[in-house]
């Protein structure tokens, strides 16, 4: 029942429930001021009934002879009552018809002595009266010449104080009905207004539901409630739309990588396969095809074995994996790259340098006060996959740039911020502003002239960049002073 009960007023518009509820409490409200507005009203008229009644009384009870209630309205009901049972009243036929007689209550003279002169509340003892109820006072007299003891009634009849408590009560149920049917049309109004809010966040929620995340809320003052939710929708939107706009642009690189991966792939494939199908139809008729084609074809799976490596290492980073956590000398890792790829090109000269040494406009604060490369600077990662970083950028220094060319890898601490600093720099011919931009594309080739063979498969710079990333630390290019490309890298020490 009670579940029946409370799915049907779940039912029920919120504007009505509030509506309702409003009107029920201001009733309320109005009911009990007016129960208490009567009560007093009430109590006050009664206390004057009272303080006449006292004032007429107390006279007639020190002398209740000759004449009963003589010089009194009318509206007076006295009786006196004396022990051996002689009843007298002032109450003629005509007061009888108009007032009635109350209905007096049999008392002793000990009882009515006992009372005090309080004064009490009896019915009227006649239906065709206009009074109701009668306020009636008890006093203890002598009567007769003997001095017998007698009861003396003062009754004085409360048809004024019934007909006041009665019209200021429909007074009073009246002007209350006017007041909460009145304020229950301006909760309406209100409940509707302030609900108007509401009905603007379901319709942007409607058109959002349809697939327009750039709706936003209408704003309200700052100070209300519908200002801090329209302003905490509205965030929540942004960051939705945030959300939704880098999964697109996800999968648009996913499926771009997915698509780069295959063509990729494709080539070394083609060329296994292609001179699979020479040596099947008997085309390799002498040992020298043959031994150059075995060498193609080991190249071919040399370099996509690279690729699908690569491409694992992509996967791995993207993957999030915490990196293996030791102390890495980076001093160290600039001196081997150094000699590597003095290695690789003998004629180019490679040295480490410090920080402030040759460092482009671009360059960090140039704020190594010795101008010597640090012996030391140790920084906490996975050696290996920073040392491929290395690797891959010499080995881009040795792929693009001219032979004997000259490069340098710069080494310090950036004072401002407090972070290792490593530029691999060469003076080659650089790159431009859209080519440095997308320089950490994957599968992305600065020029697009490099062959497979000669360029790689475009994914050495990615890995450098996710590498750094995993590392917390921040990578960007720059022009070399003098011409050339500068790659700076900062980790946290």
């Amino acid at each position: 029942m009670l579940d029946r009960i409370k799915e049907r007023l779940s039912g029920i518009p919120l504007r009505a429930r509030l509506v309702a509820i409003i009107s029920l409490l201001l009733a309320a409200g109005l009911g009990i001021a007016g129960i208490a507005t009567t009560t007093v009203v009430s109590n006050f008229l009664v206390r004057q009934v009272d303080e006449e009644l006292h004032t007429s009384a107390v006279p007639l009870a020190t002398f209740p002879q000759p004449g009963i209630g003589q010089g009194l309205p009318s509206d007076y009901y006295v009786r006196v009552i004396s022990e051996s049972g002689d009843v007298k009243s002032n109450r003629t036929d005509a007061a009888v018809t108009l007032y009635g007689i109350p209905n007096l209550p049999a008392m002793t003279y000990d009882e009515a002595a006992a009372s005090k002169g309080e004064p009490f509340t009896v019915s009227s003892s006649s239906i065709t009266s206009e009074t109701e109820s009668w306020r009636v006072v008890a006093l203890t007299a002598r009567v007769n010449a003997t001095g017998e003891r007698a009861v003396v009634y003062v009754a004085l009849p409360m048809v004024g104080l019934d007909k006041t408590v009665s019209i200021l009560t429909r007074t009073l149920i009246l002007s209350g009905l006017g007041i909460v049917l009145l304020g229950g049309l301006t909760a309406w109004v209100l409940v509707e207004r302030s609900l108007r809010s509401l009905r603007s966040v379901e319709h942007t929620a409607a058109q959002i539901a349809a697939g327009d995340l750039t709706q936003r809320v209408p704003e309200a003052p700052p100070g209300t409630e519908m200002g801090s939710l329209a302003a905490s929708l509205n965030a929540m939107l942004t960051q939705i739309e945030r959300a939704f706009a880098a999964q697109e642009a996800s999968e648009v690189r996913m499926r771009q990588f997915v698509s780069d991966a295959s063509h990729e792939l494709r080539t070394p494939l083609a060329t296994i396969r292609g001179y699979g199908e020479l040596y099947r139809l008997g085309a390799l008729d002498t040992t020298d095809k043959v031994d150059d084609t075995m060498f193609r074809i080991e190249d071919a799976a040399r370099r996509m074995g690279k690729l699908v490596n690569d491409l694992l290492v992509l996967a791995r980073l993207d993957e999030g994996r915490p990196v293996a956590r030791e102390d890495v000398d980076l001093a160290e890792l600039a001196r081997d790259s150094a000699q590597d790829l003095h290695a690789l090109d003998p004629t180019r000269e490679v040295a480490v340098v410090p920080l402030a040494a040759g460092g482009g406009e671009d360059d960090p604060d140039p704020d190594d006060p010795t101008g010597q490369v640090p012996d030391s600077l140790v920084v906490e990662g996975d050696a290996d996959r920073l040392r491929q970083v290395l690797t891959n950028l010499i080995g881009n220094v040795a792929r693009h740039t001219p032979s004997g060319t000259p490069a340098e890898i710069a080494l310090g601490v950036r004072k401002d911020d407090g972070v290792a600093v490593l530029e691999v720099r060469d003076h080659g011919p650089g790159l431009t502003e859209e080519q440095g931009s997308r320089i950490f594309e994957r599968f992305y080739r600065a020029d697009s002239s490099r062959t497979r063979e000669s360029g790689g498969s475009g994914l050495g710079m990615a890995i450098v960049a996710a590498i750094v990333g995993t590392h917390g630390g921040h990578i960007e290019v720059a022009p070399t002073a003098g011409g050339g490309l500068t790659v700076r890298l900062t980790l946290p020490l």
